[in-house]
């Protein structure tokens, strides 16, 4: 079972991409990578996961939306519940710029034959697409008192919550079930996790925007596979099907 990780440009730039396998009671990061288009993105999960293979998709994203204008009600779920983390999302609707390529990337995988699965049974074999949101994710798996703070502000305290970060993944993400070990060559040159990511310290926004993309698709993905091993006994699902959901997990 393989789990795709997408942090996707909403309107512009690229979109960060994670792929992991589940071998042998664990999790394994096979690569990371940013493509632009979404026929690109397409394109980089077709050489990933062959064209039967089961995998779950999980997008940050929506890729479901049913209202003409204000919020969805899992917009207004992560708010109730998450808020006082600034974990609140931001509200999608279809006359959102970003509308047409988030919902146009959800019925593309649709196409593709990964169903949509706000409900599933656990460790079932199959090809399923879900909507999640990195920043709740973090506040349960790394039980934070807010969110790391590392998409805004001036780049030297970016980098410092992004470093933060990477360290809260590389401690906690393998001692959890499922678990993902992530090692790091801290120490050597150049840093890296897993052998894939670069660790060093981005010098620039550019750079920094890079990690940062990968380092949220790695968490979408990681959210997938939680979804897949634990389902609804481990997981909080906000909205439903038909207006729109996401997925975020709890640990037990």
């Amino acid at each position: 079972m393989k789990f795709i990780g997408i942090d996707l440009g909403w309107s512009s730039g690229a979109s960060g991409l994670c792929c992991l396998n589940w071998e042998k009671n664990r999790l394994e990061l096979i690569k990371c990578d940013r493509q632009q288009s979404l026929n690109e993105i397409l394109t980089w999960i077709e050489t990933q996961i062959s064209p039967t293979e089961p995998a779950i998709i999980a997008v940050d994203a929506p890729t479901i939306i049913a209202n003409a204008t204000g919020m969805r009600e899992a917009d207004k779920l992560t708010h109730k519940h998450f808020g006082r983390y600034h974990a609140g999302c931001y509200p999608a609707n279809l006359s959102r710029p970003f509308a047409q390529k988030t919902r146009e990337l959800g019925l593309s995988l649709e196409a593709r034959g990964f169903a949509h699965a706000p409900t599933i049974e656990c460790q079932k074999l199959g090809r399923y697409q879900i909507e999640v949101y990195p920043h709740p994710a973090t506040i349960n798996l790394f039980k934070l008192d807010r969110i790391i703070k590392y998409k805004k502000g001036k780049l030297a305290e970016r980098q410092l919550e992004l470093m933060k970060l990477c360290q809260y993944m590389i401690d906690i993400l393998p001692s959890l079930e499922p678990s993902l070990n992530l090692p790091s060559t801290t120490g050597k040159m150049p840093v890296s996790l897993g052998g894939l990511i670069s660790l060093e310290i981005p010098t620039s926004i550019a750079t920094l925007k890079a990690l940062e993309d990968q380092l949220d698709a790695l968490l979408c993905a990681y959210i997938g596979a939680h979804w897949w091993y634990w389902g609804i006994e481990r997981n909080l699902v906000l909205g439903d099907r038909t207006t729109g959901y996401i997925v975020i997990p709890q640990l037990g």
